[in-house]
């Protein structure tokens, strides 16, 4: 592997570690230690979800920047007793990308055992049902266990976390990065690198950077941080549809890796709002900051649980185009992580009492 600098070293141990939703303890770890350096305060709110305070203007309108901590996995449900494991899926799968997959099942102890997604081979199904995608249904998790009291000797547990297997890379071409859990630990990078630029800066408001939980099975953490901070303004950092890739057509996507972060104007969770929307344009173009549009009928973002909060949060999605999403394994380009960096910082610069009182009836 060749050499990481300090921004690669961060983004391979928040994407090596693992956290489903319900368990997202190592991923807040990381974050946490990578984000206490350029915060006033650490706190966490009930459901877990991390949230780092930086104070420009204490009088001052008070803003979110949040990532999820959560990646989709899988979580132990039965142990059979040839010691196989039965799992339920934890965010959203397509069955095509799971089978032979190596997975890791962190026990309650913290020992990482690992596995393989099987199924029943080929070889004796009929013609028809070879052509046919397997169920996850049908699927199970081989640790080399010989019996259920075997693997219960190992500390397997009904309950306890399965996540894909993978490490980090930096690829031939060094703007590319390829790991799991892009969904979503480049939110957190960018919540993380916001208030890391913000440092000896002055702003006119209070930053907030926020891991989420729970953010894969119905955007649960951004609602009980949003009802903890009370924010003026909302920003959900994540990933997006890459629309580069053979078969993709420009009715799809039109994103492209390295063309610069995602504007979100709709997704199935939020309408973009139209004021802040026009700020973070209009920003960019003056910084020079390249950007790209989309939208994206199903799935939706924390931006769909902040704007809903109290009495209604201005909000805005944005994101890094990245490639498999939803699977083991996701690519994206450190350029569009960089500038999604700096446009935020940009906008949060110009985000002050009558700047928000502005925009919040555009």
């Amino acid at each position: 592997m060749k050499k990481l600098d300090e921004t690669l070293t961060m983004l391979k141990d928040l994407t090596d570690a693992n956290g489903i939703p319900g368990n997202e303890r190592q991923s807040r770890e990381v974050m946490k230690k990578y984000i206490s350096p350029f915060a006033d305060s650490i706190e966490t709110d009930g459901l877990g979800s991390l949230i780092a305070k930086k104070e420009g203007d204490a009088n001052g309108p008070k803003i979110m920047v949040a990532g999820h901590l959560d990646e989709i996995g899988f979580m132990i449900t039965q142990i059979d007793d040839k010691g196989f494991l039965k799992f339920q899926t934890v965010g959203g799968w397509w069955n095509q990308v799971m089978l032979a997959q190596r997975v890791t099942v962190t026990t309650r102890k913290g020992e990482e055992i690992t596995g393989v997604i099987g199924s029943k081979p080929p070889h004796i199904l009929s013609p028809e049902a070879r052509k046919k995608p397997v169920e996850i249904k049908d699927m199970f998790i081989d640790i080399g266990a010989s019996s259920a009291d075997e693997a219960k000797e190992w500390g397997i547990t009904p309950g306890d976390m399965v996540t894909p297997y993978f490490e980090f890379q930096v690829m031939k071409n060094d703007k590319m990065l390829l790991a799991k859990a892009w969904d979503n630990r480049i939110g957190c990078a960018i919540a993380i690198d916001v208030l890391k630029a913000l440092k000896d800066t002055d702003h006119p408001n209070v930053v907030y950077g926020v891991g989420t939980v729970q953010e894969e099975v119905g955007l649960r953490g951004a609602k009980t941080a949003t009802a903890k901070i009370q924010p003026d303004i909302g920003f959900a950092v994540d990933v997006g549809i890459a629309g580069d890739t053979p078969g993709i057509t420009s009715k799809e996507s039109t994103s492209k890796m390295g063309d610069g972060p995602q504007i979100l104007v709709y997704d199935a969770s939020m309408i973009s709002h139209r004021g802040l929307r026009e700020l973070v344009l209009d920003t960019a173009d003056e910084s020079g900051i390249p950007y790209q549009f989309e939208a994206i009928a199903g799935g939706g973002t924390d931006a769909g649980s902040i704007h809903l909060t109290a009495n209604g949060v201005p909000a805005l999605a944005i994101g890094v185009a990245t490639r498999y999403i939803h699977s083991h394994a996701g690519i994206l380009h450190r350029d569009d992580y960089e500038n999604a960096v700096k446009l935020i910082v940009e906008v949060i610069k110009k985000l002050d009492k009558d700047t928000v009182a502005r925009i919040t009836f555009e």
